[in-house]
């Protein structure tokens, strides 16, 4: 069973959610408390192992790039004014030389079709696919536990309420092992009332290479686009799925209320800031 060494990041997204913040600044680089969502995504990648991220980028996104490789200029300057810790927590977040790739999606053609473009990159190994837009801390973490357990192929889930599962990618329960279950059916957005499960695919995932052949094919699903799910769905007519339980919560950063929730809820986690925002949350529910 190989070992899971690259992640692909799809950052080609137009951010239409947060217009006009996204006009000139991708989505990705807004900040929840003093940090981008992506290098949030990327902390938790490497903490789960990951050695090689591959962002698959579009028109407006160079900045992406600029933000994970060196600033000779404010690095320079903040060793010349002895801001010694804010240059050595640059220099940590910093990925080593190699291990960050590039490429571009050069039309909004969906999921899958993002990550197909990352096929000469990758190769012919099994791989990670995050979803900068979530954030859940330690999941991938726990993906790599379940794929150490079952090998295939892993996909996050999450429980939400029957009336919003509409909304996601939902996935059907077989078999199950404590944290996993085998996976026996996907489906993008059902409608109201038809979800086999309350299970969300909450945007990670693990798999396997075949799947470029099958995204290869072009085929459009919902909204006209080459969707991952269907992708993943061929792919389990000959390989196995598994559901992994997520224990902890998601963030989702790409709608306004989970954008804010985020950072409220990281920086309630921050010693040096957490009694003061306590108090200006209060202050503000005191008006209410």
């Amino acid at each position: 069973m190989k070992r899971i060494r690259k992640a692909v990041l799809p950052v080609a997204g137009l951010g239409t959610r947060f217009l006009p913040a996204t006009k000139a600044v991708p989505k990705e680089m807004l900040t929840v408390v003093d940090r981008p969502v992506v290098q949030h995504v990327v902390d938790e990648a490497k903490e789960a192992g990951i050695e090689h991220f591959i962002f698959v980028t579009g028109r407006g996104k160079a900045v992406i790039e600029d933000h994970f490789d060196i600033a000779f200029e404010l690095d320079r300057t903040l060793q010349e004014r002895n801001k010694t810790e804010a240059y050595e927590a640059l220099k940590k977040d910093l990925p080593a030389a190699g291990q960050t790739s590039f490429t571009r999606q050069q039309e909004p053609l969906g999921l899958g079709h993002a990550v197909w473009c990352a096929r000469e990159i990758v190769g012919d190994e099994p791989f990670a696919v995050i979803l900068p837009d979530m954030l859940s801390r330690g999941s991938m973490v726990q993906m790599m536990a379940a794929y150490e357990k079952h090998g295939g192929n892993i996909i996050a889930v999450e429980e939400v309420a029957p009336d919003q599962t509409h909304q996601y990618g939902i996935v059907s329960v077989g078999q199950e092992f404590g944290d996993t279950f085998e996976i026996t059916g996907m489906v993008e957005k059902p409608p109201k009332g038809t979800a086999p499960s309350n299970y969300i695919i909450s945007g990670r995932y693990i798999l396997q290479p075949e799947i470029f052949s099958i995204l290869e094919r072009g085929e459009r699903g919902a909204g006209g686009e080459i969707q991952l799910t269907d992708g993943m769905k061929r792919l389990a007519e000959t390989q196995k799925f598994y559901g992994m339980h997520y224990r902890g919560k998601t963030y989702d950063t790409g709608s306004k209320l989970g954008f804010l929730v985020a950072n409220l809820a990281y920086g309630l986690e921050r010693p040096e800031l957490r009694e003061d925002l306590k108090r200006e949350i209060a202050a503000l529910l005191g008006g209410k």
